[in-house]
């Protein structure tokens, strides 16, 4: 029976319901806005800021915990620089073997990244190491381009400097730049969630074409590696990668305009897409080469419907877009949002093993609840048998070296279906053909 009560899905949000969120007026935070299956919006322990100029930043001991590997090389104005690899990075993924049980993959993941005084950035951080999990932060680049500065945006079908997301004080900026400085040194993925967040109007970036994203594109990458130019702080170590080479996917906007980016993501040579408005718990395959992710319904515990995998999307189904109603719902609202992410987690577990995205922003809307939900489901599922705790960029990896006929069986597998004959008779026939999509191309 359908509940009627629903704003996800494709039901939407109503104008008034979006008029509810101020995107300026909530600082990184963005608003949801009503996308072709989901709803969604977009945001925005403690870090070593480091020191030095655009020579170079610390130059630690190689291989300690949170340290670069080597001494910083400066790129460009110095904004980044090249320390060596990434640290902290799991072991050198393998092809599963014949009858053995896929692990159970889940992503955290942050739209925005940015650090706006509420420690929820340096609290995710804790809470990854704590339990050695990484994540991917989708940084937004306008949040390392002051507002005195605004000018050097020229958004796609937008007025020069327009943004529909605030920008961020410069005591924000430096908190944000310390810990993606930290968040990539401890093993984090930096993805990008491009600049301004247009979802609506005639400046959404559902209209946009491949060009206009390339154009996005090249400006996000240009806030986070010119932040020295556009900002003249000299006294800040620089980001420790090279962001032309980090950067390997992202999420739109609202999950808008995903069909126009992928030529453009294809021609940068990006590995996934996590744009895609809605999916199931199901395994993954490619659009034009590259690999789909999208955020997935999940059940919602009280409801007949389900609910997309994002803490926004939650929101909405509850306080219909309020993010500060009456707080004596709190305590109800924060246990449904965490059950559903622990029955989503479950479903998949329990049976095909599907990996399991969750989207975030740091936000604290309703009393903080749903960062304090995905808190408790990270809790819940972490330690548990064959679960990894992974980044979009990690889960790739791993995609990449299986064999092309074990992912296509795995796609086989519905939304909690179980192999038939358990994983060791499912996945136990040697194949003629043993070599991975990569090998292929």
């Amino acid at each position: 029976m359908r509940d009627d009560s629903r704003t996800d899905m494709g039901d939407g949000a109503s104008a008034t319901g979006r008029a509810a969120m101020s995107r300026r007026g909530a600082i990184g935070l963005g608003v949801g806005a009503a996308a072709a299956f989901g709803l969604t919006a977009c945001g925005s322990g403690s870090g070593d800021s480091g020191s030095g100029s655009g020579s170079g930043g610390d130059q630690a001991e190689a291989g300690k915990p949170g340290k670069p590997s080597r001494p910083a090389k400066p790129i460009g104005d110095g904004s980044t620089a090249y320390t060596g690899k990434q640290p902290n990075q799991p072991e050198k993924p393998r092809p599963l073997e014949p009858g053995e049980t896929p692990p159970q993959f889940v992503v955290f993941s942050w739209d925005g990244a940015g650090e706006v005084g509420n420690g929820l950035f340096p609290r995710f951080l804790k809470l990854a190491e704590e339990h050695d999990a990484r994540m991917t932060f989708f940084l937004s680049g306008l949040y390392l381009l002051p507002e005195s500065k605004k000018r050097l945006y020229r958004p796609p079908n937008n007025n020069v400097g327009a943004s529909d997301i605030g920008y961020l004080t410069d005591g924000h900026i430096k908190e944000t730049l310390k810990y993606v400085r930290q968040a990539w040194l401890e093993g984090h993925e930096i993805g990008t969630h491009f600049n301004g967040h247009f979802c609506a109007g005639t400046g959404t970036v559902g209209n946009w074409t491949p060009a206009q994203w390339q154009s996005e594109i090249d400006q996000a990458k240009s806030f986070v590696t010119k932040w020295r130019t556009n900002t003249g702080w000299n006294d800040l170590p620089p980001l420790p990668f090279d962001y032309e080479k980090e950067l390997v996917g992202g999420r739109t906007p609202c999950l808008l305009g995903q069909d126009n980016l992928l030529p453009t993501a294809k021609k940068l040579g990006w590995r996934y897409d996590a744009s895609s408005p809605g999916g199931r718990q199901m395994w993954p395959d490619k659009k034009m080469g590259i690999w789909d992710l999208p955020l997935q319904q999940i059940p919602f515990p009280g409801h007949s419907f389900e609910v997309l995998s994002m803490d926004y999307n939650i929101l909405a189904n509850q306080s219909k877009n309020s993010t500060k109603a009456p707080a004596h719902n709190y305590p109800g609202w924060r246990k449904q949002a965490t059950e559903a992410y622990l029955s989503g987690f479950k479903r998949a577990y329990e049976s095909n093993r599907a990996p399991f995205y969750i989207g975030n922003h740091f936000e604290q809307w309703n009393g903080g609840i749903y960062m304090d939900a995905v808190e408790e489901a990270l809790k819940g599922m972490a330690g548990k048998k064959d679960v990894r705790l992974v980044s979009f960029r990690q889960f790739v990896d791993w995609l990449d070296v299986q064999k092309p006929e074990v992912l296509a069986k795995l796609r086989g597998l519905q939304v909690g279906q179980q192999p038939t004959g358990g994983w060791k008779s499912f996945l136990g026939g040697a194949s003629s053909d043993s070599r991975t999509d990569a090998e292929k191309d």
